[in-house]
């Protein structure tokens, strides 16, 4: 099917009350493994390509482009994503490429420098028919340090919608990028709050953190796009591991094919869980030993 826009499979998450799997790819095999996860669980997903992946292949537009083709074949709906892009000509580049949806990441900047710049970014996306994602302050673990301490204010989020007219908001509530662990605690009475005032989709960064349960209370809390990256790279990892130990080492597609399975089986199942309803007690969020 044709490439879903962003705004639209965030309205249908919003309808139902669930959550919006949004995956980073950084090789086509997370990019196929992805969509495939998708069309098992029959949910909808967002591809997302970071500024560090593109850094790393040392351009955007085949990565981008291959993303989009695939996403475009796909019998699931499927958005293509920018993700945590602080260079502002890397986001017209995405744009000018078919990439519908960025996220501007000028958190690291000063509050009112943050305003201005992601409401520039933001008018200059709407005028192409793009959406954009923006981030109050910084997220914990930007750079692998746990910062639980990290909370996002609900008026000063409110405000920071208001002013930047931005279509969804990354909010910190205790989760944090880059952990290899899923033992966070998420803030839920915070989520609720935050949901009940700011009138756009919020974004749940450094999910790969966050066990089963906290998963689903943070959706049934009001999250709506559930950011994940580091979780599926180290499912991919280890299928990789044990296919080069235990095959033929000479053909890369063995041991790639693996950890591409891996990821599919993986992505199809947090998609599941993404969409059920949550078990865990409203008054907090719990991790689980069994995740």
């Amino acid at each position: 099917m044709p490439h879903v826009p962003m705004e639209e499979l965030l309205a249908r998450v919003e309808a139902d009350g669930t959550g919006l799997g949004a995956m980073n790819v950084i090789a086509l095999e997370h990019a196929e493994a992805i969509v495939a996860g998708a069309e098992a669980a029959r949910r909808p997903v967002v591809l997302q390509i970071s500024e560090n992946t593109i850094q790393y292949h040392g351009s955007i537009a085949p990565l981008a482009l291959a993303c989009l083709r695939i996403a475009e074949e796909s019998s699931a709906p499927v958005s293509v994503h920018l993700d945590h892009a602080t260079d502002q000509s890397l986001v017209r580049r995405a744009v000018d490429l078919g990439i519908g949806s960025v996220m501007f990441d000028a958190s690291r900047l000063p509050h009112d420098d943050n305003v201005g710049e992601t409401a520039a970014m933001a008018l200059w996306c709407h005028e192409r028919g793009a959406s954009i994602e923006a981030e109050l302050g910084e997220v914990g673990g930007k750079d692998g340090v746990h910062a639980p301490g990290v909370r996002t204010k609900p008026v000063e989020a409110a405000r920071f919608v208001e002013t930047t007219a931005v279509d969804s908001l990354a909010v910190a509530v205790g989760s944090s990028h880059a952990m290899e662990t899923r033992d966070a605690r998420l803030d839920e009475p915070l989520i609720r709050e935050i949901a009940a005032d700011v009138p756009v989709p919020l974004v749940l960064h450094g999910s790969s953190g966050v066990p089963d349960d906290g998963l689903q209370a943070a959706v049934a809390a009001g999250m709506r796009k559930i950011n994940i990256a580091t979780h599926l790279n180290l499912q991919m990892t280890q299928a990789v591991l044990e296919a080069i130990t235990t095959g033929r080492r000479g053909d890369p597609r063995g041991y790639l094919g693996a950890g591409r399975t891996a990821v599919a089986d993986e992505v199809e199942r947090l998609l599941r869980l993404l969409a059920a309803p949550s078990t865990a007690p409203e008054a907090s969020l719990q991790s689980s030993d069994a995740s």
